[in-house]
């Protein structure tokens, strides 16, 4: 049986942990901020150019990184141009699979070469977390490239 104490403090934990949740699901970005992102990055690639761009958010200063959210970058043909983590920069991600076999970087150049845009859904690495997380990217192809941010679920 459980003291007085021992009630007092599972009660507090219990209205802790329900306080809590609405600070923990802000830090996650939403699918409006992942879309807002881009746009914002196709803004700047059409005001400061292409490379310019991506040499902005390959520095990685915060710009275009909020939380779990940050932009990446691909050629057409599935190379990667700007990412978070930069082992990935400048490597052709084409072959890529996700956690479940899944091609998605195919899956992701072809979306751009036909729709031009929308919503993929896939398993990548939470760079807060370090895990892998199912994910939502949205992509759209400006130009030649491959503009994406997403949102792990």
């Amino acid at each position: 049986m459980l003291t007085k104490i021992q009630r007092f403090i599972a009660l507090l934990l219990s209205v802790f942990c329900f306080l809590a949740l609405p600070a923990m699901a802000d830090e996650r970005g939403t699918a409006k901020e992942a879309l807002a992102m881009v746009q914002k990055t196709i803004v700047a690639m059409k005001k400061n150019g292409i490379e310019a761009t991506i040499a902005e958010i390959n520095k990685r200063d915060g710009q275009y990184k909020d939380r779990d959210l940050y932009v990446v970058v691909y050629s057409i043909e599935g190379k990667n141009l700007a990412h978070i983590n930069p082992r990935m920069v400048g490597k052709d991600m084409i072959e890529l699979k996700d956690g479940d076999g899944k091609y998605f970087i195919k899956e992701r150049v072809e979306m751009a070469k036909t729709k031009g845009s929308g919503w993929q859904d896939y398993k990548f690495v939470n760079p807060e977390s370090k895990q892998i997380e199912p994910k939502s990217m949205y992509i759209e192809k400006y130009e030649n490239v491959i503009v994406a941010c997403g949102i792990y679920k």
